[in-house]
């Protein structure tokens, strides 16, 4: 049985070829004249259809939740299951890179912030330019707000090079949490956090789930910026990583601050 829409083609086909009027195609393929004159409305999901590939293509590890976020402050959608329908319909979904199994470890409960700007944790990240040149990045992030007050980019960062870094900060926190690195548990150091009256905090060797929260930003830090791109030389990196930093800050999204950015936490903080 042909259904109305291979009629409708067919009618159309023929008006082309045949010298006939469209009431003696409708009479000869028995169609009626509604039918025949019938014109598919445009979806309504083809601009959001659009706008969502434009984002997942702007933030290539965004997922649903975050581009939902982004699509509804903007008034692009209100309804979830729209956007899902959607996104699935474009095949938008990530495919996850594949990581090493960690073996499983006892949490220590450390103190957590209660407010912004009260403990910090810090690490080091290592990537490399193309000169092939190691790239070192100490990594910093509030552990309440999630904000991060600074990224650091070098070819060597010795404990000297660190604690100018802080120093340059604009506030300093009560508590920084940190491996045991040799940069962090250099005599430099430690006499520099005294002076400063910081309290160092240290996870235990082998065991980075104890600073979750560096270990996390780290995480979206190389998936989000090192990952998506190549940096010619230490200028460029600085640059880049730099940019990233005050995108993080101030317009990505935070799943764990409800879906508000690291900047607005701190604004809407109530001390």
């Amino acid at each position: 049985m042909v259904g109305a829409k291979a009629k409708r083609s067919a009618a159309d086909h023929c008006l082309q070829i045949f010298d006939a009027s469209k009431r003696q195609m409708a009479r000869v393929l028995g169609l009626n004249r509604s039918t025949m004159a019938y014109k598919p409305l445009p979806s309504k999901d083809v601009e959001l259809a659009k706008r969502m590939k434009d984002l997942a293509r702007k933030h290539r590890r965004f997922g649903l939740p975050r581009i939902f976020h982004l699509l509804e402050r903007e008034g692009a959608v209100k309804s979830k299951s729209r956007a899902e329908r959607v996104y699935k319909k474009e095949r938008l979904q990530l495919k996850n890179r594949r990581r090493k199994k960690q073996i499983q470890v006892v949490r220590v409960p450390f103190e957590k912030a209660k407010k912004p700007n009260e403990i910090w944790s810090f690490d080091f990240v290592h990537d490399y330019v193309e000169t092939d040149r190691r790239l070192k990045c100490l990594t910093i992030v509030d552990d309440c707000s999630k904000q991060s007050p600074g990224l650091l980019a070098d070819y060597s960062i010795t404990s000297r090079t660190m604690i100018n870094y802080f120093e340059s900060l604009k506030s300093l926190p009560s508590k920084l949490r940190c491996d045991n690195g040799p940069e962090m548990s250099s005599r430099e150091f430690l006499s520099w956090a005294y002076r400063k009256e910081i309290e160092i905090e240290y996870i235990e060797p082998g065991k980075p789930i104890q600073n979750a929260y560096v270990e996390s930003f780290n995480s979206r830090f190389r998936d989000e910026c090192l990952n998506e791109h190549e940096f010619l030389d230490l200028e460029d990196a600085k640059k880049k990583i730099e940019k990233w930093r005050r995108y993080y800050n101030e317009e990505r999204p935070h799943t764990s601050l409800n879906c508000r950015t690291p900047k607005q936490f701190v604004e809407e903080f109530k001390y």
